[in-house]
């Protein structure tokens, strides 16, 4: 396909990406994407990815993120002004998520493990950077607020559960705004760690030279407790997201942890790791609690592209469950776990089947 032959879009992105690159482009390939995203052959490497952003805070994230080094694909060229990117090619591999839907329950423990190892080094190789990065983000966009803001806000938008859920007919436990608040303790924590920001298992890919993290357009610096939840509870916010053995699940959290110690040595200690990751659990389920509304009405299933996926009421309820169990058993943050119960209570006239083993695993 040539140039031309490409879109209008697209034909416009490859040609401010090759002037940007100072190398000549052809052969668009669209791999399909929110963003545009382009396979280029390029005279100087072989073949890169051209991805032109239709949302400016994307690519000033991703630009950032990408700038540092530490993980995902090498940036080659960067034009603001489009703005879009110019990456090196990783190939055309499979990701963690074609591994966990496929039928093979080794590879996919292995490469579920693989997955957390490499989240934490990214956090590793980025630590002590964060001041680079805000600066590099406001280098783009001079209006960028600084990351903990951004978490800030997130977390002020959680201590309105209490009125959701009363809305929706349930009374919340007397404490749970005092809990919600506790939450606030990850942000601006001791434990900062750079993470994609969207680590759900369809972005990255398995390379020969192992699972390598894509999609920085959510990156930044938050605690190293809210990546971890993605092992306890994996892969939460993702519509790829169903139910692990508990054992395997904490396998794949102590290979993250294992390799965060190299920059946060004190989260060996189990009292330290473990309230934090309860902490981001909470942060996770009270998230998914908003849609607790909406979920009374219809239920539907989390991917609407198609291929298997959970359904929001599944989701709901089993991160309720795990929620409910890890506060119970270390009786942290009661008015959370009475919460969860109480979603549980008010959910079980849906009579919704338990949320499935990933189908590697099944």
């Amino acid at each position: 396909m040539s140039i031309d032959d490409a879109g209008e879009g697209a034909g416009r992105a490859v040609k401010a990406a090759a002037e940007a690159l100072g190398d000549s482009l052809s052969d668009p390939v669209g791999l399909g994407h929110r963003s545009t995203v382009l396979r280029c052959r390029s005279a100087r490497y072989g073949t890169v990815l051209v991805k032109a952003y239709s949302e400016r805070t994307a690519f000033v994230t991703e630009a950032s993120a990408l700038a540092l080094g530490t993980g995902g694909p090498e940036l080659l060229a960067v034009d603001a002004d489009h703005p879009l990117v110019v990456m090196a090619d990783l190939g055309q591999g499979p990701s963690l998520a074609d591994v966990l839907l496929g039928d093979d329950a080794e590879a996919a423990e292995e490469r579920l493990l693989e997955w957390a190892r490499e989240l934490g080094k990214v956090a590793v190789r980025g630590a002590d950077r964060q001041r680079e990065y805000d600066g590099t983000r406001r280098g783009y966009e001079p209006s960028a607020v600084a990351q903990t803001a951004k978490d800030a806000a997130s977390v002020r938008f959680l201590r309105r559960l209490p009125s959701v859920l009363a809305d929706a007919g349930l009374t919340p436990p007397k404490g749970l705004a005092d809990d919600l608040a506790e939450i606030g303790a990850l942000v601006g924590d001791a434990y900062p760690g750079l993470t994609p920001g969207d680590t759900c298992p369809d972005n990255n890919l398995i390379t020969p030279s192992g699972v390598r993290l894509l999609d920085f357009e959510a990156a930044g610096y938050p605690s190293v407790f809210l990546t971890a939840a993605y092992c306890r509870i994996p892969f939460p916010t993702c519509w790829c997201s169903f139910r692990i053995e508990p054992a395997l699940a904490s396998r794949a959290e102590e290979a993250y942890r294992g390799e965060l110690l190299a920059v946060h040595p004190d989260l060996a200690d189990d009292g330290i790791w473990h309230a934090g990751v309860r902490r981001a659990l909470a942060a996770w389920a009270a998230k998914l609690m908003f849609v607790f509304p909406d979920a009374m009405n219809e239920d539907r299933v989390r991917n609407s592209r198609g291929g298997p996926s959970p359904t929001v009421r599944q989701l709901l309820r089993h991160q309720c469950e795990v929620l409910h169990r890890e506060l119970t058993a270390a009786g942290d943050l009661e008015a959370l776990a009475e919460t969860a119960a109480l979603v549980l209570r008010g959910t079980e006239q849906w009579q919704t089947p338990p949320l499935p083993p990933y189908p590697a695993f099944a």
